[in-house]
């Protein structure tokens, strides 16, 4: 998750040359300034396009760094894998594979937040790469510790040349932010070696038909399953600050198709008996009874 593990839900996280260097790339960036401290942004649903969409996560990113590291960092660890705020864990999932045959693979995790992902699939003797939108969320990964490269960059356009990695994986990174899902997922099959996978989880998109709370009032229908206006947070000026995009269950397939990679797993985790934590609308009077996350697993042929 580098919520790189999961965001909290509707509130979390989330170009260059192309290259092929394996060394640390940070670039400084300069951000917009935050909204002023008695200006509460305002939540909407509107149209935001992929530029707004990536000016304005990357800001909030950069700006909630600290306090989302802060928050769950001691549930995320320092070099776990861990899919979503359910707790499912890479050591159990296996979704990209027994964890003795990742050893000397290339992978490319997205949206990597402070890295555990990629920690953790260090140790197990891959070769990571951890990329991420956010300047700050990498800050995080290189004062935990990062023994591979950083990359900072858009999801939309991987700097990286075609078919550099066995495996890709993202948990709760970029998708949920991403105006443009295809475009990401055509970037992704193109970095990936033929019979590679590509594995990635979001916010269940059930979850967008109910209210983002953890407690009773989070199980009633409160709009559209089918609405699919993005949520945004903009402030007085009308700029956006933060902005999720919704897709359905059935788009997100048809655009794994478009991008032609093939789907041939989707994991809905059930909520553990021992995980008693709330995770912003995730908590476990909502888990179960009703999937938090989805987790889709890809192959490019």
């Amino acid at each position: 998750m580098g919520p790189r593990g999961p965001l909290p839900c509707r509130r979390p996280r989330p170009a260059g040359a192309k290259s092929t260097t394996r060394e640390p790339i940070i670039q400084e960036h300069v951000s917009p300034p935050p909204p002023s401290p008695s200006e509460e942004p305002e939540a909407t649903r509107r149209d935001a396009g992929a530029t707004e969409s990536s000016r304005a996560n990357r800001s909030w990113w950069d700006r909630n760094a600290d306090d989302y590291q802060n928050e769950h960092g001691a549930f995320l660890g320092d070099d776990r894998f861990v899919w979503s705020p359910e707790g499912l864990d890479e050591v159990e999932a296996e979704l990209l594979g027994p964890a003795g045959e990742l050893r000397g693979k290339d992978v490319l995790e997205i949206g990597a937040g402070a890295a555990q992902c990629s920690r953790w699939l260090a140790a197990q003797g891959a070769r990571p790469v951890a990329l991420d939108l956010s300047h700050r969320q990498l800050q995080h990964a290189l004062r935990i510790g990062a023994p591979f490269p950083l990359v900072e960059a858009d999801a939309g356009a991987l700097p990286f040349a075609d078919g550099s990695f066995d495996l890709a994986c993202s948990a709760y990174g970029a998708l949920p932010f991403i105006a443009d899902p295809v475009r990401v997922l055509t970037e992704v099959r193109r970095v990936l070696r033929p019979g590679g996978r590509f594995v990635f989880s979001v916010t269940h998109p059930i979850r967008w038909a109910f209210p983002d709370e953890p407690g009773p009032e989070g199980l009633r229908v409160a709009s559209s399953y089918f609405d699919r206006t993005p949520y945004v947070e903009q402030d007085g000026t009308g700029r956006a600050v933060y902005v999720e995009h919704h897709r359905t269950l059935g788009d997100r397939v048809r655009d794994i198709v478009a991008a032609g990679l093939r789907l041939v797993d989707v994991c809905e985790p059930q909520w553990p008996s021992w995980n008693t934590s709330e995770w912003g609308g995730w908590s476990p009077l909502r888990g179960n009874l009703i999937p938090g996350t989805a987790i889709f697993v890809c192959v490019r042929d």
